[in-house]
């Protein structure tokens, strides 16, 4: 049983193993629950599956309390809050992209489900490669950290540019590749149909939803995977906390859907949080800090959250006119 207290990117394999199981009784829980039917999921619903997969991420951080302690866990709850709040932006384009391919309500689950299992394996690969660079290069955290500043600043520049899935090169070529259906075929990825007296296999527009999503989440764990790095080094925390976000976000979408005009202006908040995020080494090296204090940090990113979202919540708020 020693195996199991052997160091594995600097945390006991049964920790690891403990997330891992965990994350799989959720995604079995998903398959069996959620995507045992295909059915339009109500507000009602992802509000109450979204607050398990919150309730699980905060209760998790008393795991993290209880063994690797208060400064690892200040870590933990700002990593996930900002992975969540940084995969917001994701559901603005995972809105667009089903709607370019007017997938139905009933099959955005099961599109969504398949794409976390991309997911969880992509941002392992990242983070792995991520603490590897860090370990033997400690200047990448510097790197990470001018790359957040300036991806702050060229969003607040972009203001409220929109994204196009049409333009899109990817779709383009996968389009010119591959025998693609002209509408949804039910629940499939893939058919077969007669071409010429054979039998062809085809994907659906409901797999280039699918690939697109992948590709987005993976556009945006170039953002997200460095602030988290900006935060904590150490791979437990920011893998832990990523997944936990991820998982949470994609069981709210369905309820974010519907009000996402409403947070039309937290993008600027966002933008201010990578700024904040990037500009913690320097700070810290500036006043002669081994590091920015992790109570500290948690607090402004809350105060900079709220603020975007209170501010954006005023500026869409319907204004009646006086007759």
């Amino acid at each position: 049983m020693d195996i199991l207290f052997t160091l594995f990117l600097g945390t006991p394999i049964w920790m690891w193993l403990t997330f891992i199981g965990i994350v799989i009784a959720l995604l079995v829980l998903d398959l069996g629950v959620l995507s045992k039917t295909d059915h339009e999921i109500g507000i009602a619903e992802s509000l109450r599956f979204s607050a398990m997969y919150i309730s699980l991420g905060l209760a998790f951080s008393g795991f993290v309390w209880w063994q690797m302690g208060a400064e690892a866990t200040a870590q933990y709850l700002t990593a996930f809050v900002v992975e969540k709040t940084l995969a917001m932006d994701n559901v603005f384009v995972i809105a667009l992209i089903f709607s370019y391919f007017a997938v139905p309500r009933m099959y955005q689950h099961r599109v969504l489900f398949w794409g976390i299992l991309g997911v969880i394996v992509l941002r392992g690969v990242m983070i792995g490669a991520g603490a590897t660079l860090v370990a033997q290069y400690h200047w990448v955290l510097y790197f990470f950290a001018a790359f957040l500043i300036f991806t702050g600043i060229k969003m607040l520049m972009m203001g409220d540019k929109e994204h196009s899935v049409g333009d899109n090169a990817l779709l383009r070529f996968l389009r010119r590749r591959l025998n693609v259906t002209d509408e949804i075929e039910g629940r499939e990825f893939f058919v077969k149909k007669p071409v010429n007296g054979k039998m062809v296999r085809f994907v659906t527009p409901l797999f280039l939803a699918l690939v697109l999503i992948e590709i987005a989440d993976l556009i945006f764990a170039v953002d997200s995977v460095p602030a988290v790095f900006a935060i904590t080094t150490d791979p437990f925390l920011v893998y832990t906390s990523n997944i936990f976000a991820i998982l949470g976000l994609r069981a709210l979408y369905f309820a974010l859907s519907a009000i996402l005009h409403r947070f039309a202006y937290l993008k600027y908040a966002l933008s201010l949080l990578l700024v904040f995020i990037g500009s913690k080494i320097f700070v810290a090296d500036l006043f002669g800090l081994e590091k920015f204090p992790p109570s500290i940090s948690l607090g402004v990113t809350f105060a900079i959250l709220t603020a975007g979202v209170v501010y954006s919540l005023y500026k869409t708020r319907e204004v009646k006119e006086i007759a």
